[in-house]
């Protein structure tokens, strides 16, 4: 492993190692991490570019990922993967933001996760086993969808989805506003009520989906930022085979809060440090090589640009820092995401217990993203506010953070309700009544108010009949 970090075979003009928390990552794993700059540095930066001028999908770049094995990161050994764990998926999606594109590391963010609900259930499911067994061989990319178009970043509550039961497999009805790769990815995975549901939106299933099974219309996708990871509506209407379960009836929820969200929220934040990165790196670059002659000066000599990037680097390896945590505590609590622990007990979720410090990671890792870009293009002045420079697509890229569900507005209420009300509060899928609240409305009515309401409220409760009376 070289010293210093190397850039098409030069020393790496942003920053160095020494600003980067080596001492998480195992030997392999900074194999692994050298393997994927010099990746970035040779194809997947200039394909970048390809995809945010064209709004192209980035499979140029999953093709060489799987060339070298990393669409199995996190699949066992005995399946064909690497077997490695959360801080290397972390150290990864890092990278790839920060070096090559973040397009790709978004796509590559939904696909971990897919192969995380995949893994977590696949122990007696010979369908989901070949699925993971041929990531890399056959370049099989997967993707989430759980998004809902009538309930927003609420992605947890599908109303628009469901499932029957046939004699032939399972139908699945699936309506999703956002899904990334959708339209490109080779297999899904899809969350719906539950069949059977009865109006309790916390009863959940997923279901594994083919690509050419969803409907998709990629001339829709036109974002601000990461142009090339076809973000936006999905839709399934068919049925599938029994096979096609994943894990079993109600499971959605415990594979949302074990696999899903685990993974989305640490594996996103690091997307978003990786820009963060990605715009420091630049910065260091121009600032640096750009000379004012009038005065002598570096653009780097100037105590205003020093401030910039260093608090930049100060706030940005905070976040890092917190994402290594996390990763740290589910490899400890996993034995290093060890998927066998769960084929025996389906209940057990050791990775859930971790939510709510996953919640504050990415509200803080958007948050900071957003304050970076702007501060690194001040920094670079008229010269970053053109393309060539590069930091105008990592700002637009890292304007996502913020609004990509769960939005930091919904992250911050979680961590605010439950800190102060407990985590009953939190109410997922508003079914707890607020007494509280409702007394103090129905004291605001008078007499004839309280009487039209209690009327209402009678009938409402009323048990409705059918025929004719006897």
């Amino acid at each position: 492993m070289a010293d210093t970090k190397q850039w098409g075979g030069t020393d790496f003009q942003g920053l160095g190692f020494e600003w980067d928390p080596q001492w998480v990552l195992t030997g392999a794993q900074k194999r692994l991490q050298e393997k994927l700059i010099d990746l970035c540095d040779k194809h997947l930066r200039a394909n970048a570019i390809e995809s945010d001028q064209g709004r192209i999908y980035p499979r140029k770049n999953f093709q060489i990922l799987a060339k070298h094995g990393f669409l199995g990161l996190i699949v066992p050994k005995s399946l064909g993967g690497m077997g490695e764990n959360h801080t290397a998926a972390a150290m990864v999606v890092e990278t790839l933001a920060r070096y090559g594109c973040a397009s790709t590391a978004m796509c590559y963010t939904m696909h971990l996760g897919a192969v995380a609900a995949a893994a977590l259930r696949h122990h007696d499911n010979p369908t989901l086993k070949d699925i993971l067994s041929r990531l890399d061989r056959d370049c099989l990319i997967g993707t989430l969808s759980y998004s809902d178009p009538e309930t927003g970043s609420h992605f947890w509550y599908p109303i628009s989805s469901g499932a029957t039961e046939t004699p032939e497999g399972w139908h699945v009805r699936k309506k999703a506003s956002w899904t990334t790769s959708g339209g490109f990815a080779d297999w899904y995975i899809v969350q719906t009520t539950s069949p059977g549901f009865d109006g309790n939106y916390a009863d959940l299933t997923c279901f594994l989906i083919l690509g050419d099974e969803a409907r998709y219309d990629p001339s829709n996708w036109n974002g601000l930022g990461l142009r090339g990871n076809q973000s936006g509506p999905l839709e399934i209407d068919r049925v599938v085979p029994k096979a096609r379960l994943v894990g079993s009836i109600g499971d959605g929820a415990r594979s949302n809060d074990e696999a899903v969200d685990p993974f989305f929220l640490l594996l996103s934040s690091a997307c978003w440090s990786g820009i963060a990165l990605g715009m420091i790196d630049i910065t260091k670059r121009h600032t640096t090589g750009k000379t004012h002659k009038d005065v002598g000066m570096r653009v780097a000599d100037y105590p205003t640009i020093q401030d910039y990037v260093g608090e930049a680097i100060i706030d940005t390896n905070a976040v890092r820092s917190m994402d290594f945590m996390l990763a740290r505590a589910m490899d400890e609590a996993t034995n290093n995401c060890d998927w066998s622990i769960h084929q025996k007990d389906a209940s057990y979720l050791p990775r859930a217990a971790y939510l709510h410090w996953l919640w504050q990671l990415k509200f803080a890792a958007a948050k900071n993203v957003a304050h970076v870009s702007d501060k690194m293009l001040h920094a670079c002045g008229g010269t970053g506010y053109k393309p060539d420079l590069q930091i105008e697509r990592y700002l637009r890229d890292g304007k996502a953070g913020w609004v990509m569900g769960p939005t930091n507005e919904v992250l911050r209420q979680f961590v605010g309700k439950a800190a102060l009300l407990g985590f009953g509060a939190l109410d997922y899928w508003n079914t707890s009544v607020n007494e509280r609240v409702l007394h103090n409305e129905i004291k605001k009515l008078d007499a004839d108010g309280k009487r039209a309401l209690a009327e209402r409220l009678l009938a409402e409760a009323a048990p409705k009949t059918t025929g004719l009376a006897a």
